[in-house]
């Protein structure tokens, strides 16, 4: 794609079609190049191939977007602690380049930045489980910002000492301090969006400031045709995708450093403010969704897909509406389907869904039924203004919701599971 982006559905499409007809294919033994540092090489006679130092030109680019004088500025005074936890992916000399040589900090403020075939030997998922070391480290040293990026650099995680900041949240809080802490956004922001199964956190910074938002399917090549026609700045997914149209794809150092320049700038308004205090600032002008979802990997595949056969049943059926489960009293139900608004393609099955009358949702998706197994996620949702709530626990505060999607999925009866493998 020339915008750099995803190929859409439409491309990707023809792409196949064309796969159908192709008869062979040749495998060319070319020169080993270099890869390691800048230069220039030939190969085959006449095609030119350039080597670039892609650290350097991303954290110009950076500079471009973010004031590094203000978070430069804000770091170096002392007293906020940063931890930047690369998982042994490929944005660890980004992360040194960044934090280290840009901003000034010492080395103890990045771990795992040795990019690793294994990535050490752990899972390069930013999560609370999976990069379990940074959670530690931020409350034992008692650190004022954790971050961690994924394998391949395009998902992130946010913590505070005491706070972990869920994707849906995250990417809520950027939007509201957009205009007031990103440089890049001084002009304007021109739209907002989420996946659909991304809590609607974002949808009430949209309508209190007057932007189109969108609801898309899960993959960020839906957010490129919006971001092509001008309708969409800032976007992200409950999966820790976060990012913006300087690019056509999830950034997760964009993230995190969007997140030091929201706390630059609201430490420069009041002194001492930190991860939580931002949180709880959106909370109290926003409200609180509380959000979670369950991971079930690697369940047997013929038992996942008699289960979503069996909700797609329930949930389509007209009768459904109105049904009460438990104290919830079901509003609308069905498959989600998107229509592209750009080029009217159209988008189907993309996740059963209960949208209750109080605006809770249970949301089921089921990804790869190949060998290895399958993939359940349940994504649960539930709003509250009630300022006696935003401190609480998201497991507690969910747990009348999950306890009713577990009952009407029968879960453990089609998966044989009793939990989730991840829980975020």
């Amino acid at each position: 794609m020339e915008n750099g982006g995803p190929a859409p559905e439409g491309v990707t499409n023809k792409i196949f079609e064309v796969t159908k007809s192709i008869k062979e294919y040749y495998v060319v033994e070319g020169e080993d190049v270099d890869l390691s540092k800048p230069g220039s090489y030939t190969f085959g006679g006449s095609l030119q191939i350039q080597v670039i130092d892609p650290v350097k030109d991303y954290v110009q680019y950076l500079g471009k977007i973010f004031d590094f004088g203000l978070i430069k500025s804000f770091l170096q005074q002392g007293q906020f602690t940063v931890l930047f936890d690369a998982l042994h992916g490929v944005t660890g000399p980004y992360g040194r380049a960044l934090f280290v040589e840009e901003f000034g900090l010492p080395e103890s403020s990045i771990q795992n930045c040795v990019p690793s075939e294994d990535f050490g030997g752990g899972h390069p998922d930013p999560n609370l489980t999976y990069a379990k070391s940074l959670v530690d480290a931020v409350e034992s040293k008692n650190i004022s910002f954790g971050a961690a990026s994924d394998g391949d650099g395009d998902r992130n995680m946010i913590i505070g000492k005491g706070a972990f900041v869920n994707p849906s949240d995250s990417v809520a809080i950027i939007a509201d301090w957009a205009d007031r802490a990103i440089p890049y956004f001084k002009s304007g922001v021109k739209g907002l969006a989420r996946s659909m199964p991304t809590s609607g956190a974002i949808d009430r910074v949209a309508k209190k400031k007057g932007f189109e938002c969108f609801e898309v399917p899960t993959g960020w090549k839906f957010f490129g045709n919006l971001m092509d026609a001008g309708r969409l700045s800032i976007c992200g997914e409950e999966s820790f995708g976060t990012g913006s149209d300087h690019i056509r794809e999830k950034d997760g150092l964009w993230a995190v450093v969007a997140w030091l320049s929201i706390l630059a700038a609201a430490n420069k308004e009041k002194a001492g403010t930190s991860v939580n205090d931002v949180l709880q600032a959106h909370y109290k002008q926003y409200g609180r969704n509380f959000f979670s979802r369950y991971d079930y990997e690697e369940v047997d595949s013929a038992g996942a897909k008699e289960l979503m056969d069996n909700l797609s049943k329930q949930f389509t059926s007209s009768s459904f509406k109105g049904t009460k489960l438990g104290e919830f009293e079901v509003a609308e139900a069905g498959d989600f389907s998107y229509t592209d608004p750009i080029d009217g393609s159209v988008s189907k099955n993309q996740g059963l869904y209960i949208k209750f009358v109080d605006g809770s949702r249970i949301i089921f998706r089921l990804s790869g039924t190949g060998s290895a197994g399958a993939t359940i996620r349940l994504y649960v949702e539930k709003y509250s203004n009630d300022a006696a709530e935003f401190n609480a626990d998201a497991q507690q505060g969910l747990k009348p919701l999950i306890e009713q999607a577990l009952k009407i999925s029968e879960l453990q009866k089609h998966t044989g599971r009793d939990k989730p493998t991840v829980i975020t």
